[in-house]
């Protein structure tokens, strides 16, 4: 018995699915191969990328702004009698900050003035002193000289006297004789007391020329006190040594404040930037080279400012106990050296003194630049 071929029923076709699923398989293992060679093709770029800037390019964001500030303090203690500044304000190089009370500093002047003027009267008293006992020296000189021709006219007289006596003249009386050799020795007496007269008016008017050279170098003292007080006295006005902006502001009036106390800072004007650069960044490193420079209070912006210099030692060195690496429990870190980066002048002037110390910054240099020549940045 044969069997009949079986003929599709036009009623039940079959299913087109089972047709089209080879074609949809291959689409998606297309599109599939598609995403994964665009993600090859995007990390590849990524670390091309990311190499290229690594071997030509030098960045940290370890960097901060920074500016000259002064700090304000008194040279003397005292009580603040007037504060003539405010928080951020700007002031000019000599524009008073801080008066202290004078009444301490003029009293100590007063007082010395008087003493001087004490000095000066003693000195006119010993100077008409001096001027006695000089004139009284040289009044016993006078009468040294007189008592000594009386002595030689004496001692002649005696001389001639005795001469007279002689046993084969015997022109002259033996009690004549006597009286001229008595008159001698009377005048010869005569003459050392007026000897000692002289030497203590001499002495005399040698302690009183001593007393004048004592006041007078006691009233050099005083001069120098009156000027140390005058100082004392300017040094109650603080006055504002550079120009700039007034910060970190600690004082008000009635405050008692210490000699070296700090009592305000003045920021001047002109930052730059310090970018703590790792150790193994430093080999491209140079002075002289352009940076480009990023502050995060402005992201929208790019400073360019160039490398002005490096740091002689690394920060750890120049902290408050700089590490020990002689120890048994060495762990080599990795040190950062401060560089300083000094921003164009129109970039910092165009921000209004907006830029101020203590900012963050990232900090990029072109390494494809190379070696500036010598001076060629400065």
């Amino acid at each position: 018995m044969t069997s009949k071929p079986t003929l599709p029923d036009a009623a039940n076709p079959p299913p087109s699915g089972a047709a089209s699923e080879p074609a949809h398989g291959g689409k998606a293992s297309r599109k599939g191969r598609l995403i994964l060679t665009l993600i090859l093709l995007a990390i590849l770029a990524v670390s091309g990328r990311m190499w290229w800037r690594s071997h030509y390019f030098e960045e940290t964001d370890n960097a901060y702004l920074a500016a000259h500030v002064s700090m304000i303090s008194p040279r003397i203690a005292g009580v603040v009698h007037k504060v003539l500044v405010a928080d951020n304000q700007l002031v000019r190089a000599g524009d008073p900050l801080i008066e202290l009370d004078t009444a301490d500093q003029q009293v100590r002047i007063a007082q010395i003035k008087a003493q001087i003027a004490q000095a000066d009267e003693q000195i006119r008293q010993i100077a008409e002193q001096l001027k006695q006992s000089q004139a009284e020296a040289q009044a016993a000189q006078a009468l040294v000289a007189r008592a000594t021709a009386q002595f030689q006219r004496d001692d002649a007289e005696a001389r001639r006297m005795n001469t007279l006596h002689d046993v084969q003249l015997k022109s002259v009386s033996r009690s004549e004789l006597e009286s001229a050799v008595a008159a001698r020795d009377s005048t010869a007496a005569e003459l050392q007391a007026q000897q000692y007269q002289a030497r203590a008016a001499s002495a005399k008017s040698g302690a009183v020329d001593a007393s004048r050279a004592a006041i007078l170098a006691q009233k050099k003292v005083l001069t120098a006190q009156l000027h140390d007080a005058e100082l004392q006295l300017q040094y109650t006005r603080l006055v504002a040594p550079v120009s700039g902006r007034i910060g970190k502001k600690s004082v008000e009036v009635g405050t008692r404040v210490q000699a070296g106390q700090v009592l305000l800072a003045i920021v001047q004007e002109g930052v730059w930037v310090t970018a703590n650069f790792k150790e193994t960044q430093l080999h491209g490193l140079h002075p002289g080279q352009q940076a480009s420079v990023r502050i995060d209070a402005f992201p929208d912006r790019e400073f360019s400012g160039h490398i002005d210099s490096f740091a002689p030692g690394s920060g750890a060195q120049f902290s408050l106990l700089p590490p020990d690496n002689a120890t048994g429990n060495f762990t080599k870190i990795v040190q950062r050296i401060p560089v300083k980066v000094l921003l164009d002048a129109k970039d910092t002037r165009a921000l209004g003194g907006r830029l101020a110390p203590g900012m963050s910054a990232i900090v990029e240099v072109d390494l494809r630049q190379g070696v500036p020549a010598a001076g060629s940045a400065r």
